[in-house]
């Protein structure tokens, strides 16, 4: 399916936030996606990423994540600078800051007239992922595939201890969790932490894990895995079309 892309602005506490969205070029609507980047936010790895789920027949937001630290349109570079960059930014912005920006984006694509304003769900990489995990706790939320996310049982997500992993039960939609078992950011422990809370909060999800190192789904970067990549992708694809079945 063919895509059209554009940038819109949204303001969250006077701060202007960049969105980038693509979607289907055939009129029509559509399920929504809030899409979340990794620390180094839109670079090209992850527009590339973007671009690929909408072709799959979805409304896809990808908000800049630091909009309150960096200049509209700042990419960060993924090597060790960007990622002192990236980490620091994370550091600086408030937990609540980031639940507004979802809000936010739930909020622009409850109303655009190409969405389906029932069918919303969310995707993240790496931070990404676990902010996709507290956009599910939005009641709007009915998908949320969280790739490789980081500090859910530690509570590192920005300035203060994120809550994140307490409030399971808040959770209504279904989960689908992608791992790599060769991440050192997400031990093994991590991964039984979060699947058994999900049990326990009785969440309905899914996970799968390969053996492939953190961020594997990044296609610009050393630990980039295309086999690991393409099985992911399939069963993020099948879980979105089960779930926003039209």
């Amino acid at each position: 399916m063919q895509i059209v892309k554009r940038n819109i602005e949204l303001r969250v506490d006077d701060s202007l936030m960049r969105v980038y969205v693509a979607a289907p070029k055939t009129a029509g609507k559509y399920p929504g996606i809030i899409f979340y980047s990794d620390i180094y936010q839109l670079g090209d790895a992850i527009i590339r990423l973007v671009n690929y789920l909408a072709g799959f027949g979805y409304v896809v937001a990808a908000p800049e994540i630091f909009h309150r630290i960096e200049p509209v349109g700042s990419i960060i570079e993924p090597n060790d600078l960007g990622r002192m960059r990236g980490n620091d930014d994370a550091r600086k912005t408030l937990i609540s800051e980031y639940d507004a920006d979802t809000r936010a984006v739930i909020d622009f694509l409850k109303n655009d007239s190409s969405v389906i304003a029932d069918k919303i769900g969310t995707l993240g990489f790496c931070i990404g992922g676990h902010l996709a995990f507290r956009a599910a706790f939005e009641s709007e939320i009915a998908a949320a595939v969280c790739c490789y996310p980081t500090g859910i049982p530690s509570g590192k997500l920005g300035k203060g201890v994120a809550d994140t992993l307490h409030r399971f039960a808040e959770i209504k939609g279904e989960m689908l969790l992608i791992f790599g078992t060769e991440d050192p950011h997400i031990s093994e422990h991590d991964r039984h932490t979060i699947i058994n809370a999900l049990e326990n909060a009785k969440v309905h999800h899914q996970f799968f894990t390969y053996e492939a190192e953190h961020t594997f789904m990044r296609d610009d970067g050393y630990r980039y895995d295309a086999a690991a990549t393409t099985s992911a992708w399939e069963q993020i694809i099948a879980f979105l079309q089960r779930k926003f079945r039209r």
